[in-house]
């Protein structure tokens, strides 16, 4: 008489539908608790100004100028840097209301011909009301601050 093993049929399983529903929960986690700033698409070095500082509104179209001198109209970037692109682009952002305050973001490094192609766009446009974002002036040291401090 003969007796079988049956441990030598049984295959091991890996059951991966608790694996992929871990993975899925922690996606949706991460995707609900991500912040998204439309500052963090760009790193700007703003030029440095002193002056008050003016808290942007709500409605405000945000153009920034990167320093190559490439355009993005809130969070959609401007296919050329010719006028006739930039226009389009702030055109389908802006829709019909050109009434809206421009802050106007760009690298202290930027080419100064993108700064005056953005308002040249601009104005075509009709739009009246732009501000400049600048960065708060750093104070540097002097040699008569420090022999004061003495």
């Amino acid at each position: 008489m003969r007796i079988r093993d049956r441990r030598a049929e049984d295959t091991p399983e890996l059951n991966l539908v608790p694996l992929i529903d871990v993975i899925l929960v922690l996606i949706i986690f991460f995707v609900i608790t991500t912040t998204f700033d439309a500052r963090s698409v760009l790193k700007l070095e703003l030029p440095q100004a002193t002056g008050e500082r003016n808290d942007a509104q709500a409605g405000t179209l945000s153009l920034l100028i990167n320093a190559d001198g490439r355009y993005f109209v809130d969070d959609r970037e401007a296919l050329r840097t010719d006028v006739e692109s930039l226009k389009r682009t702030i055109a389908d952002v802006a829709g019909d209301d050109r009434q809206r305050t421009v802050l106007l973001r760009a690298d202290a490094r930027t080419p100064w011909q993108a700064v005056v192609t953005a308002y040249d766009a601009l104005g075509q446009l009709g739009f009246t009301r732009i501000a400049n974002a600048t960065a708060p002036q750093v104070a540097t040291a002097t040699p008569a601050d420090a022999a004061q401090g003495q």
